[in-house]
C-alpha cells in the first residue's frame, strides 16, 4: 500500500480515483499530477513503483497545497471571519448555513437534529 503525505492510498483503484482519497486533490488536480509525474491513470494503485510513488510525492508537496497545509489554511481563514465578526463569521460560530441557503426549511446537516418546541399544544386540543 502506498503512503502519500501521511496517508495510505487504497488498494484496487485506478491512480486518478486513489489520488482523491487526499484531502485537496479532485478529479482535476489528480489528472494534473498524474500527467507530471508520467504515471497513467489508469494504472492500478497496486502496480505503482517505489519510483513513481515518490514523484507524486514530490509533486504534490512541490506544487500543491494538500492535506494538513489546506486544513490548516481552511481554518484560519474560518478563524479570521469569526474574528472579524462579519456575517459569514457569525454563520460559522453558530452552525447556520453560510452561503445564502435557507432555514426555515432544510438546512439540517447544518443546524443538526431537529429539536421539538414543548407546550405548543392548542386549546381546542385540551378539552
Amino acid at each position: 500500500m502506498a503512503r502519500i503525505l501521511g496517508v495510505d492510498i487504497p488498494r484496487n483503484k485506478i491512480m486518478r480515483i486513489a489520488l482523491r482519497s487526499l484531502y485537496g486533490v479532485g478529479p482535476k488536480v489528480a489528472q494534473e499530477v498524474l500527467e507530471k509525474a508520467n504515471v497513467d491513470a489508469l494504472k492500478s494503485s497496486n502496480d505503482l513503483s517505489e519510483e513513481e510513488v515518490n514523484t507524486i510525492r514530490m509533486i504534490l508537496e512541490e506544487q500543491y497545497t494538500v492535506e494538513g497545509d489546506l486544513r490548516r489554511e481552511v481554518g484560519l481563514s474560518i478563524k479570521r471571519l469569526k474574528d472579524m465578526g462579519c456575517y459569514r463569521g457569525v454563520r460559522h460560530r453558530r452552525g447556520l448555513p453560510v452561503r445564502g441557503q435557507r432555514t426555515h426549511t432544510n438546512a439540517r446537516t447544518r443546524k443538526g437534529k431537529a429539536v421539538a418546541i414543548a407546550g405548543k399544544k392548542s386549546i381546542k386540543s385540551m378539552k
